[in-house]
């Protein structure tokens, strides 16, 4: 079992990496958050004709799809809310500046949870904002000095477009994996945990034991779930306080969130792993089948690379992994510092996915024991 997955890890992450980071990689229909809060209105506007222009622009490209929202505070509250990825923010002088000749101010909004979306966006939006000041400082030219359209001696930069994220300070890769690290290791040692407790014990015949004891058998099965929810909890607890002291992770938000995120993730899981023990008789078996479900849902719940880069069908599986939505919730927790609120779509799911899968698990262990 070792030897085959040495042999297919560097298969597959070969093969992640080529879908993941093609040498023609590019973004088309990321969602933005548009607000204009430009003071003047109406055909004095410049703002109107910047975002006609993008707009324009966009048309022709699809990187964009274009939500128009009514202050700065709804870019960053739908961008924490996973709505959009980014978000631009035309200034409130907009149109002033620009016909007293001073540069227009242009934020770019990032989603810190996902640095290195973040920073295509930023690249893209950036180019394409410049480039349409170029346009239009060459246009100007053109109509004042009938300089051709084609050449100019100088050129001016209309836009002064600035970055922002949500939080102050910038992020790196090590807190955009972190979170992931930590749901993956509690899922890893629920997972690889269970035929231990399980499947071992059923083999050998102490299993047999316990149930003939006067102890419900929900309580021995809920007895062993514990223990290795306990271990992984603690495991995952180490791994976030080395992220903060080795790699200098800032966790933005509630600790006790993230702790109840965690339980969460292994109560969503703890079915799937009850279901497979309760169908095989050896731990041997059980532990090749969790390592088959686990080690792809690592790399298709977006643990190491963003799920947005991922090709179209790998986005689709994994939407139906519950490790995703649980290291959804960590990563906007940890890094964008949500609450409750934010993150109730992924809390509903997990509950959802641990409701469904613990009920089928429970009755399938229920005969499992009566053979």
């Amino acid at each position: 079992m070792g030897l085959v997955m040495l042999i297919l890890m560097p298969l597959f992450m070969m093969g992640m990496v080529g879908y993941i980071f093609p040498s023609n990689s590019g973004m088309s229909h990321v969602p933005v958050a548009l607000a204009n809060l430009d003071a003047a209105q109406g055909n004095t506007s410049l703002s109107t004709q910047f975002v006609a222009q993008l707009e324009a622009l966009n048309n022709k490209t699809g990187m964009m799809d274009f939500s128009t929202v009514g202050s700065a505070a709804d870019v960053k509250s739908n961008i924490q809310n996973g709505q959009q990825s980014a978000g631009i923010i035309i200034g409130s002088n907009f149109t002033s500046n620009l016909q007293t000749g001073k540069q227009a101010d242009v934020t770019i909004v990032n989603d810190q949870s996902n640095p290195q979306t973040a920073s295509l966006i930023q690249t893209e939006l950036t180019q394409v904002i410049q480039q349409m000041g170029t346009q239009t400082a060459t246009y100007g030219l053109n109509q004042t000095y009938k300089t051709p359209l084609n050449y100019s001696l100088a050129q001016v930069a209309p836009y002064n477009v600035q970055t922002t994220g949500i939080v102050p300070g910038q992020t790196n890769y090590f807190e955009f994996v972190a979170p992931g690290i930590m749901g993956m290791v509690v899922m890893m040692s629920l997972m690889t945990g269970l035929p231990h407790a399980i499947s071992f014990e059923r083999e050998v015949g102490t299993l047999d034991g316990m149930l003939a004891a006067p102890v419900h058998r929900m309580s021995i099965l809920g007895g062993k779930v514990i223990a290795q929810t306990t271990r992984g909890m603690m495991q995952g607890i180490i791994v976030l306080m080395l992220s903060i002291v080795l790699f200098g992770v800032v966790v933005q938000g509630s600790i006790a969130l993230i702790l109840g995120i965690l339980l969460l993730g292994v109560f969503s899981l703890v079915g799937l792993g009850i279901l497979i023990t309760s169908f095989t008789s050896t731990e041997e078996t059980a532990t090749m089948i969790m390592m088959t479900l686990t080690f792809p849902m690592m790399f298709l719940s977006g643990v190491f690379f963003p799920i947005s880069q991922m090709p179209q069908f790998m986005q689709v599986i994994a939407q139906f992994l519950p490790l995703t939505y649980a290291i959804s919730a960590l990563r906007q927790v940890v890094v964008l510092g949500v609450g409750v609120q934010a993150i109730s779509r992924d809390i509903f799911i997990l509950f959802g996915f641990g409701i469904v899968l613990l009920s089928a698990a429970l009755l399938a262990f229920e005969r499992a024991m009566k053979r």
